[in-house]
């Protein structure tokens, strides 16, 4: 079968080599390019299996670029994946209105990944590999016998991988003594035959011209020898089997353990931003309501969020936090600026670029972390902080209120750190430090009034 390829359009370096190198595991060959304008130029020449496009780049933007190549009927027929860290069911309806087949997100899992190319028919589907309902089995006795296949389980699971190990290695042992018996029956027959043909009968004509010489036996020996020596083979076969079935079990148990591990990381760093959560909101006071009397409303005081590891900083709670202080300012006749400000925190990670990374367990010490930084933060542009829904409500505000209140958005990166991290020991643990860098990762929010 040929080899599929794909076409990568990003701007960020970062995330073409990530999604090319997962793509590349399934043997699909990757051809790349960080703009719209440079992609539809490839086309002209090159016409990949699928193509998967980033949605904010300098330029053309991803949806006009969907539009231009659906538009051109060279290129039409090429399936488009957007690869992009926008959601939403309003954007996915827009992408697949335009043309494309759905939305990739960039913290992608494996699992995703092999979803998306099983969609785009870059993999061989399940079913054309599917066993038949009975295979015939040809024995030396002259009989065929049909007997079902091993059936195979579809659920997933490491439990189910050693049961489905074990029971093969079951039906490979019945396999092969049915096979032993078959065949020594057989011989034994054919034995006999030749044997009692080859006795001398009472009461024969002595004038009747001797019996045939009675056919050698050794052949049917060697045939028995090499039945046995048949066997041995089976045999060694199935103690390497059951070998490999006991370091699966291990290897089972072993990534069990550290899975359970990691449950109790996420439990302890869930817990400690609730802390930190329920800190902060006891020293930012609510914002003061109206003064008496019809003057000019007090300001409202600043507001921190804290932003979980993984998510881009203007979006979900955020958003909802930026529209109930709206809302609020609305009411109170406010004019002036709304400050939003992220900060990134320094996480001790753990993982690698191909696959991604996911903070330590809090007892890892410090100085085996893979990595202290924030790469998601660093791999996002600008326009890639704030979601569709995040960027549709400041732009709402600022037309509903017709210019009285305007919302700016500014990105500190790790430069402000508003706890400071501990200082690095050899006893100092990932857990520590993770709970300073789960502080600094945040966006605080303030408004400026224009009003005297």
């Amino acid at each position: 079968m040929a080899r599929k390829s794909a076409l990568v359009v990003d701007d960020s370096k970062s995330a073409r080599v990530i999604l090319s190198r997962m793509l590349e595991k399934y043997d699909i060959e990757v051809d790349m390019a960080e703009s719209a304008e440079q992609a539809i130029e490839y086309l002209k020449t090159n016409r990949p299996d699928a193509i998967f496009m980033d949605h904010l780049m300098p330029g053309m933007d991803g949806l006009q670029a969907v539009q231009a190549i659906k538009g051109n009927p060279q290129t039409a027929m090429i399936p488009i994946m957007m690869y992009t860290s926008q959601e939403g069911e309003l954007y996915v309806g827009q992408a697949r209105a335009l043309g494309a087949m759905g939305v990739l997100p960039k913290q992608v899992r494996p699992v995703d990944v092999s979803k998306v190319l099983y969609e785009l028919h870059l993999l061989p589907d399940r079913r054309d590999m599917a066993e038949p309902a009975l295979a015939p089995v040809e024995l030396d006795s002259g009989i065929a016998v049909e007997r079902p296949p091993q059936q195979r389980s579809a659920a997933g699971g490491a439990g189910d991988w050693g049961r489905r190990v074990e029971a093969a290695v079951k039906d490979q042992a019945v396999d092969i003594r049915r096979f032993i018996v078959a065949s020594l029956d057989s011989f034994s027959t054919r034995i006999i035959s030749d044997v009692r043909s080859a006795m001398p009968i009472q009461g024969v004509d002595p004038i009747a011209p001797p019996p045939k010489p009675p056919k050698p036996v050794w052949p049917w020996v060697s045939a028995i020898a090499a039945v046995f020596a048949v066997a041995v083979a089976f045999a060694a076969a199935w103690l390497m089997s059951r070998n490999e079935l006991a370091r699966t079990h291990a290897e089972i148990a072993g990534l069990q353990s550290a899975n359970a591990e990691l449950q109790r990381a996420r439990v302890d760093l869930a817990a400690a931003v609730k802390d930190l959560t329920a800190a902060l909101s006891t020293l930012n006071p609510s914002p003061a309501s109206a003064a008496p009397g019809g003057s000019a409303a007090a300001p409202m005081a600043a507001r921190a969020e804290l932003v979980p590891y993984g998510e881009i900083a203007f979006d979900r709670g955020r958003a909802d936090v930026l529209r109930d202080m709206l809302a609020k300012l609305e009411a109170q006749g406010f004019h002036g600026v709304v400050k939003i400000s992220s900060s990134a925190g320094l996480f001790c990670l753990s993982g690698n670029a191909t696959d991604g990374y996911v903070p330590a367990p809090p007892t890892l010490p410090i100085n085996r972390c893979d990595m202290i930084g924030n790469p998601l933060d660093e791999a996002l542009s600008g326009q890639q902080r704030q979601s569709l829904a995040f960027a549709n409500l400041v732009a709402g505000v600022r037309q509903r209120t017709s210019g009285a209140i305007t919302v700016a958005l500014e990105s500190t990166g790790t430069a402000h750190a508003a706890t400071p991290y501990p200082i690095r020991t050899d006893s100092l643990t990932a857990g520590e430090w993770n709970r300073a860098a789960a502080a600094n990762n945040r966006v605080e929010f303030s408004a400026e009034s224009s009003t005297p």
